[in-house]
This record gives structure tokens, C-alpha cells and sequence, in this order.
């Protein structure tokens, strides 16, 4: 069977992904199986143990210049490349227009998708032959898309599988370089959404902690975020550092040989989630039994309002502020109880 899998974006939402992809390889050991991804994250998913090929799109390019002549011949080559393939099943995880139109563009006679509401927009249903409601007894996003492996005769696990990067770090493509030395902690200072931001302050006030602890502090930053960075190690004082501009693999190196990861509901807490390494992740807004990272070693402080139901957004709205004494005592927790 040739199956296309589509989860194109975000960095969290592919890492909630993968059980999904273990779980479609273990129900059908022989069958072909290509991750539709966007080009930037292209990086979490190649070389992925259950993933035979993928196809990357960049529809945040497409949409802004959608009638130029270079969009008009990636578009054609990304269908020419779906249509050699000859899919099966195609498995839309995102439920969203872009996705939907993904989906379309695949051709399989089979087009699977999440039920409301599961799933994230209604009008990407208008591209399944079928759909399957998400996980009822348990509210995490991956207890949801892993009941998509019913589509090919698989059975969800009584509990949902924890999403494992470590193959990342097999993958020789990048290194850190950096001014610190020996033990070192990561804080993530930057987030998708303002609202979802913990404080300059309030994150130095936990780097200083952790400084004090005996481990240095390295600021990793994405795009937009250097200056909010350098913010943080100014305030934070001796000890904590900028870290070097980052790609995709070069962050997971960085965030894979930390002693601990410190950051909001944003991509990089998952990813350092799932590489086994400590993680506390601070949710001001979005419900953490939906969306929280899933690891062994993984502790979360939340502000947020508590979520309700099936499905539905991940937004609950803030119900209390969160402190740096709060996040600095559930820091030693998650280090005590790693002893």
C-alpha cells in the first residue's frame, strides 16, 4: 500500500505526529508511506525510522504571490511528484484548508481525515472520502491523531505513545558552537503567539536560578526574537549566554545536551521533549492536557483556564499569572526527581 501522510507545520504539532507514523509502520511493516511537510521543517521528518520518502510544499511562498510563474511551476511539480507516486490512502492529521487542498492534489481514492471537532477547520472535510473522530477519553493531540491508524486497520495504544527524536541526534548534520562551557541550560524565550510569551523578567529571573544552581544559561532564538534574546541575558547577568543563530538540526544539538530546557507552549519545548531531555514548559493560555509536551522527563507549571471536552482549541485563556519562583521550584522537582 502507498500512503501519504500530511502534516505540514508546526514544529510541535510534527513531533505530536510521529506516534502517528510508528504507529501506521507497525500496523503495515510493508507498506510505503511519504510525509507531505513544509519545506523548513523538512529537517523532522526525512530521515524519520517509519518514513520511506517525503514531498515538501511551501505554501506560506505560495500564498503571497499565488499567480507567478514560479509558483505556478512548484505547484505543478509537487503534483507531477504526488501523482508518480500513485497514493492509496492519503492521511490529512492537519484539518486544515491547506491541508484539505493537499490532500486533493494527491488523487488517492482513499482521503482520510479527523472529525469535527477534531478537526481544526471545517471546510477541509470537503476533501475526504472519510473521517474518523479523534480520542474521546483522553484530550492530547496525539491520543487524537493516533486514531487515525484505524485507517489502515491499526488499533491506537491503550495510552498514547510519547514522540521519541532521538533519532535526530544520529543524524550528523549540525553542531553548537557557543562561549560556555561544560553543564548548560537551555530557555526558549519566544513563542507563536504573544499571548503564550513569559516575561523578559520573569525568564531571567529563572536564568539567574539556574546560574546559581551551577549551570550556565544559554538564550537559544528563532526569527524575530534576538532582540527579546539579548534582553534576557542582559538582565540575567554573569552566566547566561546568547546562543548562536540556529538551524532546525543545530538546535536539536543544542537542545539535546542540556541539562535542563526552560520555555513556553512553543516548538523547541516538544522537540527537547521528546529527545529525553529534562523540560519544563510554562502555559499561560493554552490547555497542557491537549497540548503539553509528552515525555519521561517533563514537568509543566500552567496559568491557563482548564479545557473542556472532545477536540476543540487549544486556547482556554489565562486563568492566573505564573511566577519566577513558581517555575525555579518546579525546575528543582524535575531535577530532584530525575536523581
Amino acid at each position: 500500500m502507498r500512503i501519504v501522510l500530511i502534516r505540514l507545520s508546526a514544529l510541535g504539532d510534527i513531533v505530536h505526529t510521529w506516534p502517528l507514523a510508528v504507529s501506521i509502520r507497525a500496523a503495515l511493516p510493508q507498506a510505503h508511506l511519504t510525509w507531505i511537510v513544509e519545506e523548513p521543517l523538512a529537517p523532522l521528518v526525512e530521515d524519520h525510522p517509519a518514513v520511506d520518502a517525503i514531498l515538501t510544499v511551501a505554501t506560506g511562498r505560495w500564498r503571497k504571490k499565488p499567480f507567478s510563474s514560479r509558483t505556478r511551476a512548484e505547484v505543478a511539480a509537487f503534483k507531477s511528484r504526488v501523482h508518480e507516486f500513485q497514493p492509496d490512502l492519503s492521511i490529512d492529521a492537519q484539518g486544515t484548508l491547506k491541508s484539505g487542498l493537499i490532500t486533493r492534489w494527491c488523487k488517492a481514492p482513499r482521503r482520510v481525515g479527523l472529525a469535527r471537532p477534531w478537526r481544526r477547520e471545517s471546510i477541509a472535510g470537503l476533501a475526504y472520502t472519510e473521517t474518523l473522530p479523534g480520542c474521546s477519553s483522553q484530550r492530547h493531540v496525539i491520543a487524537t491523531n493516533l486514531e487515525l491508524v484505524r485507517s489502515v486497520g491499526g488499533e491506537p495504544p491503550p495510552r498514547p505513545t510519547q514522540p521519541d527524536g532521538r533519532w535526530l541526534l544520529d543524524t550528523p548534520r549540525g553542531e553548537h558552537t557557543g562561549s560556555w562551557e561544560n553543564d548548560y541550560s537551555v530557555i526558549l524565550p519566544g513563542a507563536g503567539q504573544p499571548e503564550k510569551i513569559l516575561s523578559a523578567s520573569i525568564l531571567a529571573d529563572t536564568a539567574r536560578y539556574l546560574v546559581s544552581s551551577g549551570v550556565d544559561v544559554v538564550v537559544a532564538w528563532g526569527p524575530s526574537e534576538r532582540n527579546r534574546a539579548r534582553e534576557i541575558v542582559e538582565l540575567g547577568g554573569a552566566g547566561v549566554h546568547l546562543a548562536p543563530p540556529t538551524n532546525l538540526i543545530e538546535l536539536t544539538v543544542l537542545l539535546g545536551s542540556a541539562t535542563v530546557v526552560v520555555g513556553g507552549d512553543t516548538g523547541p519545548v516538544h522537540l527537547a521533549a521528546s529527545l529525553g531531555v529534562p523540560t519544563l514548559a510554562v502555559f499561560l493560555t493554552t490547555d497542557p492536557e491537549r497540548n503539553g509536551p509528552s515525555g519521561e522527563r517533563v514537568g509543566v507549571v500552567s496559568g491557563a483556564a482548564p479545557g473542556r471536552g472532545p477536540g476543540g482549541s487549544a486556547t482556554t485563556g489565562q486563568a492566573r499569572s505564573v511566577t519566577a519562583q513558581e517555575i525555579c521550584t518546579a525546575i528543582e522537582h524535575l531535577l530532584g526527581s530525575q536523581e
